[in-house]
């Protein structure tokens, strides 16, 4: 089989092997595990920096197809991708006639010319991931929406399943309701009981941008302390809001229990959900956020922004703690949490419970029934 992949994420060449993004370059090895062929058609930066979290591909017959990078951000950007446009779309055309597979990956710019370029092989299998928010009642930009709606046009998108964050109501037949993994059966392991007797631990896993919202973690956090709640919180990850970060904790005098970590390796991460009894991630936007199921396996209950299929995996709150996003609100709900030791375990127990059944091994048993 040969197995066309069609994705905007940037890659690296080095020697032989190709280079992306790993968390998503690790999901599409397990797809590659049962193909003959990888065809992929990406963009390819000759002076792209090879990053600590850039892998490789795993797979020994890979045919890459560079093609440029685009956006829409300015009207230069936009002149130059009226260039480049009919090279992209007739690459793509070009690679999809010679694939047994079609995957798709949306959504972004290179995913809708994809969306609009599998239309004309209708008899061709195909698989579409959206890792976005499928949400159909969120507000996105234009073309995220006309992905949504040319994959679930069964009319002009046929022989595709479309793998979904979530499970929305009044969905066409090919929308698949689907999630991803990080850890296999065999990482299961007891977890330690979390009590409120000594310092409550929270955790921030993400990016410190203005989407994943830290200075409001940091925020509630800090509400929390002058309620005389004995909590800390310690930060990880990097980003254009680290600078502000540390101005604001530093002016509010908040060293003491809170901690900026930077980036730091998956094992590292694992060992904090395996100590915290809390991971706050107040998103505005999310696809399915990893961290939060990664929390949950190891017993460190997420709090989380009402948002995309976050509701769903937290059970409408029973499996964690949902918040509006304002610091009022997370504490009130915290607070809830905070006074009954009893609902905080009962919560843990059922989010343990959940995130378990959704590991790689039952990740690549669905992969085999897709492919």
């Amino acid at each position: 089989m040969n197995f066309l992949i069609i994705t905007h994420v940037l890659h690296a060449q080095k020697a032989s092997e190709y280079l992306a993004y790993a968390p998503y370059v690790k999901e599409m090895n397990l797809w590659l595990k049962y193909v003959d062929k990888v065809t992929i058609v990406a963009p390819l930066l000759e002076d792209k920096e090879i990053r600590p979290i850039d892998i490789a591909y795993e797979h020994d017959n890979i045919d890459f197809k560079s093609i440029p990078a685009f956006n829409l951000l300015s009207i230069k950007s936009s002149l130059q991708t009226l260039l480049v446009l009919p090279i992209i779309f007739f690459k793509i055309i070009g690679a999809m006639r010679k694939a047994d597979h079609i995957h798709l990956r949306c959504p972004g710019n290179i995913g809708l010319i994809g969306c609009i370029a599998q239309i004309f092989f209708p008899s061709k299998t195909k698989t579409a991931k959206y890792a976005g928010n499928w949400d159909p009642k969120s507000k996105q930009p234009l073309s995220y929406r006309l992905q949504k709606r040319i994959l679930s046009n069964t009319f002009l998108t046929k022989k595709m399943n479309v793998l979904v964050y979530g499970d929305w109501k009044n969905q066409t037949k090919n929308i698949k309701s689907f999630f991803t993994a990080t850890y296999r059966d065999s990482d299961k392991a007891a977890v330690v009981k979390r009590t409120f007797d000594e310092t409550i631990r929270f955790s921030f896993v993400g990016s410190l941008s203005p989407g994943k919202r830290p200075l409001l973690t940091i925020q509630t956090v800090e509400a929390l302390r002058q309620r005389n709640y004995n909590v800390r919180l310690d930060v990880f990850g990097d980003g254009a809001k680290r600078e502000e970060l540390e101005t604001y904790i530093k002016q509010n005098q908040l060293e003491s229990f809170i901690t900026l970590h930077g980036n730091v390796t998956a094992d590292e991460v694992k060992k904090v959900h395996k100590t915290a009894h809390f991971m706050m991630l107040p998103s505005k936007s999310e696809g399915w956020p990893k961290v939060v199921a990664e929390a949950m396996f190891w017993g460190s209950l997420p709090i989380v922004t009402k948002i995309s299929c976050v509701p769903y995996m937290l059970d409408e709150g029973n499996r964690g703690i949902l918040i509006d996003p304002t610091v009022e609100n997370a504490v009130s709900e915290i607070e809830k949490v905070l006074k009954s030791p009893s609902t905080y375990q009962e919560k843990v127990e059922k989010a343990i419970e959940w995130s378990r059944t959704y590991t790689l091994d039952t990740f690549e048993n669905e992969l085999k029934s897709l492919l």
